[in-house]
């Protein structure tokens, strides 16, 4: 239960970095690294025709749930009285048995007549 709790109210983005079509990297929760082949911004101010880079950068977020149900008073009463039977017939469930019966105690165990490992003569050296 604290596992979904935990899943649920996380919040991260993921990081893609694309060249051209192709998928080069992926990153949840460091920076993405990129290909080498982003255009750089140019120096100098006399060309004023810029090249388009083929290289692009998305990214995904994904927002955690902020809101949580802690109040019990605020359930159904369907609701609580599934979680009040649920968690008795689950604590029951570990509860010991109060006389250990066991139904081999009259019973000996059958004696051995041979050795296994004479009949099939394999020996350890």
């Amino acid at each position: 239960m604290t596992f979904v709790v935990l899943c649920s109210t996380m919040s991260f983005t993921i990081d893609m970095h694309y060249c051209g079509d192709n998928l080069v990297d992926t990153a949840v929760f460091s920076k993405v690294k990129t290909c080498g082949m982003e255009m750089q911004n140019p120096t100098s101010k006399e060309c004023s025709i810029t090249k388009k880079g083929c290289c692009n950068d998305e990214q995904i977020a994904i927002d955690g749930q902020d809101e949580l149900k802690t109040s019990f008073d605020t359930l159904t009463l369907d609701q609580q009285v599934f979680i009040t039977s649920f968690i008795y017939s689950y604590i029951n469930l570990f509860e010991g048995l109060e006389e250990n019966e066991t139904s081999y105690d009259d019973y000996a165990p059958p004696l051995v007549i041979r050795s296994i490992y004479k009949l099939v003569e394999t020996y350890l050296i």
